[in-house]
């Protein structure tokens, strides 16, 4: 008799389950006492079946407090697969359920939160609202579920109704607050919408392991998404941890003082705004690099084997060979030129595919000065090759003219080319200059630990 009702269950058969009450009246409570994984409410409530779990609530309502072998109740079931009609008759037939855990720990509101069921949260919310700051297993809230998860439509609605900063601002067993674990697995919209909520959170927590949300970043494996992670981040005004200086507030939250001297904390995201915008470029540009540097290379092995005006097809005794260049007789003063313009950039472009295949740490800024060096001086000679080749193959009579045109282009050219060199080594060197570590750094670094001597920490 329990597998037909076990059956009816399974297909929300009302029409089955009447006529096997008819047939044995007591097979409900026979149910509640010989079950030892799941009842048929557990069953229907997971499958959705609302008219099922209806009858049986109107028959035995105290089934809606059995759990299963899982210690999972038919509430904890429903929420998870999202079946918001059951969870309301669930609700009514037994409210406390809502604080009930299974066996890890979770109660059905986390269950929802994790699996973004909007409608049940809502539900659930507004019987058992504290049903939502019960701690998980690992000291985790269900917050940091909804985080985990990466539910921001679950993690919006629980900020806005439970309006609860202490919840907001909790770290797990590891230390780590909801931004940690948003940042760690960039999540890109739930750090934005963490950053600018209401409620506001610590951009600046320190975790178990002596780091930031900023820290985590820096330290994680390159992605597309963190310069929209660290533009964010900065405008929060966040710091490494090295940076800042933690004291214990009475609410228990970590806060930011002055530095011992009286100067405020500078703010570092700028210059790591910049080191994660040149690594994520050239990461992004690597590829792109590579066949422009190719494509060069190319070029100029073209251009010199084949210079502009061919070679002499035959032997002319006294005046040349077969497979010399025209242009070397033709041209006699401009020719070197175009030979050492086009090998450099030849050469340069070699350079820069070798230097791109080496697995230098181009993340440094003395390593993109020097990329970016070759690439202007292999840029440049090929612009100068061109400028001598299509002098060659022009004639006389759009000569003059083409030729003032061309010197116009070429000067405008290596003064473009020059500002933008002198402009990156005096950047270089800055970056250079505010490395030097300052004088006052000793002095300041013993009263700040005489500062932290006093305070206890």
């Amino acid at each position: 008799m329990e597998q037909k009702l076990y059956e009816a269950a399974v297909e929300g058969n009302v029409a089955s389950l009447h006529a096997i009450l008819e047939e044995d009246g007591l097979v409900l409570e026979r149910a509640m006492v010989t079950c030892f994984n799941e009842t048929p409410l557990h069953i229907a409530a997971m499958c959705g079946h609302i008219d099922f779990v209806n009858e049986i609530l109107r028959r035995k309502s105290g089934l809606a407090g059995e759990l299963g072998l899982q210690r999972s109740s038919p509430l904890h079931l429903a929420s998870a697969n999202g079946h918001v009609e059951i969870v309301k008759a669930l609700l009514l037939a037994n409210p406390d359920m809502c604080l009930v855990r299974d066996g890890e720990g979770r109660n059905p509101l986390h269950l929802a939160a994790m699996k973004g069921r909007v409608h049940v949260l809502r539900e659930l919310l507004r019987v058992r609202l504290e049903a939502a700051r019960d701690i998980v297993d690992r000291g985790e809230t269900i917050l940091h579920l909804c985080v985990k998860h990466n539910q921001l439509e679950a993690l919006q609605l629980l900020v806005e109704t439970l309006k609860d900063h202490q919840l907001f601002n909790s770290m797990d067993e590891y230390g780590n607050s909801i931004l940690h674990l948003a940042v760690s697995d960039k999540h890109i919209e739930t750090i934005r919408y963490l950053l600018t909520s209401a409620v506001r959170v610590n951009v600046n927590a320190i975790n178990a392991n002596g780091l930031t949300a900023l820290d985590i970043l820096i330290q994680s494996r390159r992605d597309m998404k963190d310069l929209d992670i660290a533009e964010s981040l900065g405008e929060a005004e966040a710091l490494r941890a090295r940076d800042i200086n933690p004291l214990l507030s009475s609410n228990g939250i970590n806060r930011l003082i002055v530095r011992p001297n009286g100067t405020p904390f500078v703010n570092q995201t700028t210059p790591i705004l910049a080191k994660l915008t040149q690594s994520q470029w050239l990461e992004k540009n690597r590829d792109k690099l590579m066949v422009v540097a190719s494509l060069i290379a190319t070029m100029s092995f073209q251009a010199g084997v084949s210079p502009p005006g061919g070679v002499w097809p035959d032997d002319s005794e006294g005046k040349h060979r077969a497979g010399e260049a025209v242009m070397a007789y033709n041209y006699p003063h401009s020719y070197p030129y175009f030979l050492r313009f086009n090998t450099i950039s030849f050469v340069a472009s070699l350079s820069t595919i070798l230097l791109l295949m080496s697995g230098l740490p181009f993340k440094r800024k003395i390593f993109m000065w020097i990329l970016m060096v070759i690439m202007w001086l292999t840029i440049t000679t090929i612009s100068l090759t061109y400028a001598f080749s299509i002098v060659v193959i022009t004639p006389k009579i759009d000569r003059e003219p083409l030729s003032h045109v061309i010197e116009i282009a070429v000067i405008v050219w290596c003064c473009v080319m020059t500002l933008l060199l002198v402009g990156h080594t005096i950047r270089l060197m800055q970056t250079g200059l505010m490395r030097r570590p300052c004088p006052t750094t000793s002095s300041n670094l013993k009263q700040a630990n005489a500062n932290q001597k006093a305070l206890h920490i």
